[in-house]
């Protein structure tokens, strides 16, 4: 039994549309949330930590940041349950309201002037809310869009995910650049940097709206017909596909720690380190959103006809290369250098995104696939991404050398190299495995 012949009726058409439109919007709506964090650091330091130096109390905030991932795990376990039990279409829905609630809380809190530690201590409650609510986005949006995607068309349908997620990083870069542009420091220090963060919950509700109005996928209603529906999907991932687990986290550590060197840690690294204006790091972040957003689905598509692994091997070898020159080149300090590395460095991120979701999706059977998939990418943000921005600015200061993150990269590209050589090819593999077809206990 299969969903392939499926894939190019009318309705399936229909229904593959809207689940890309369901997929990357409550992405770009999660991770605009997630990257107004990071882009407004600097700023968040000051009205948080205000008794601290500047690199201690930059330090404390991406303690803050790291805080959430430590919590990302929790949520997986609990979203790939709900996933894996009751179908992708739930918690799709549910995480984008546990993540506009958490932003939501973040754009009213109080500064540390008026009510004292007790506004640190808020913030951390709301990262922690939004970190539960990460700990399901992508496994849900993964498993959601493989299922959807035809088989032949499974990376581009894929790479939406990460086309999302950096068209979020885009607006909020975007947006943290207007507001550097059309306020002064002050204002934006006095109450101009709540708003990115309330005008997310009406942002929130339409990415609601779209997400509850869809089906769930021709997979889960397959099993769910077969009674074959995985009665403890999270113990199951560990005793049955436990490779497959181990090959997940070192794919999306590989990927989550190249993504939050060049799309978060950098616009802090060329404001602090290379001496760039807040509005010149915040555009060149703008460049490195557009550049990855052009290339994620031309690598997507390209994973469809030459192979997941042939992509993901010619990224991790190009990030080993050219992260130490690219580094070396924005240390020169001017817009155009700046403008070079970053794009380079984007480009580089615009391989992996492009072609990781599709991958570890494929190595999974349906039954266990979100819970694997949310699980191994939570493992691999709270342990190793989440602590990349506190980890470069502890190392630099330990060091005192500059490029710390060039180095970095080329250890992640190290890991992705590895675990990458590891995996089969996964390309147009039939997502019902054989698993999936008959109960298992």
């Amino acid at each position: 039994m299969t969903t392939e012949g499926t894939a190019s009726d009318p309705t399936m058409q229909k229904g593959l549309r809207r689940s890309l439109v369901a997929g990357s919007v409550g992405v770009f709506v999660h991770w605009f949330d997630w990257a107004l964090y990071a882009y407004l650091a600097t700023t968040i330091a000051k009205i948080f930590f205000p008794e601290q130096d500047g690199n201690a109390a930059l330090l404390a905030v991406f303690a803050v940041f790291a805080v959430a991932f430590f919590v990302r795990p929790l949520g997986s376990v609990l979203f790939g349950y709900i996933g894996d039990k009751y179908g992708r279409k739930i918690t799709l829905s549910i995480v984008i309201i546990s993540m506009a609630v958490g932003t939501l809380l973040m754009g009213v809190l109080p500064s540390y002037d008026t009510i004292g530690i007790l506004a640190p201590v808020l913030l951390v409650v709301a990262r922690i809310i939004q970190g539960l609510a990460a700990g399901g986005e992508f496994g849900s949006a993964a498993a959601f869009l493989a299922e959807y995607s035809p088989p032949k068309r499974r990376g581009f349908g894929c790479s939406w995910i990460e086309f999302g997620s950096v068209l979020g990083f885009l607006a909020a870069s975007f947006v943290v650049w207007l507001l550097h542009v059309a306020l002064t420091d002050q204002q934006v220090l006095d109450w101009g940097w709540r708003i990115p963060f309330l005008i997310t919950v009406p942002l929130a509700f339409v990415g609601l709206y779209i997400r509850m109005r869809i089906e769930d996928t021709p997979e889960f209603r397959m099993i769910s017909e077969l009674e074959t529906v995985s009665s403890q999907p999270v113990r199951e991932v560990f005793r049955r596909n436990g490779r497959q687990f181990a090959q997940t986290v070192g794919i999306e550590t590989f990927m989550n720690s190249t993504f939050y060197v060049v799309l978060v840690y950098l616009i802090t690294y060329q404001e602090e380190i290379v001496g760039l204006s807040g509005s010149q790091a915040a555009l060149l972040s703008s460049v490195a959103s557009l550049t990855a957003i052009g290339i994620i689905p031309l690598s997507g598509i390209l994973s469809d006809r030459v192979g997941r692994k042939p992509v993901l091997l010619g990224a991790g070898v190009l990030l080993a290369l050219a992260a130490v020159p690219l580094f070396l080149l924005m240390q020169q300090g001017t817009l155009s250098t700046g403008f070079a590395a970053t794009f380079g460095l984007a480009a580089i991120l615009a391989l992996i995104l492009g072609t990781h979701a599709s991958t570890v999706a494929e190595l999974f059977p349906t039954r266990t696939r979100q819970s694997g998939l949310s699980m191994g990418y939570s493992v691999a943000g709270a342990f190793f991404a989440g602590t990349i921005p506190y980890l470069n600015t502890w190392l630099i200061g330990l060091t005192g050398s500059d490029l710390v993150p060039a180095f970095v990269l080329v250890v992640i590209a190290g890991i992705g190299l590895v675990t990458v050589s590891t995996i089969p090819e996964t390309r147009g593999r039939e997502l019902l495995h054989e698993s999936d077809k008959r109960a298992t206990a």
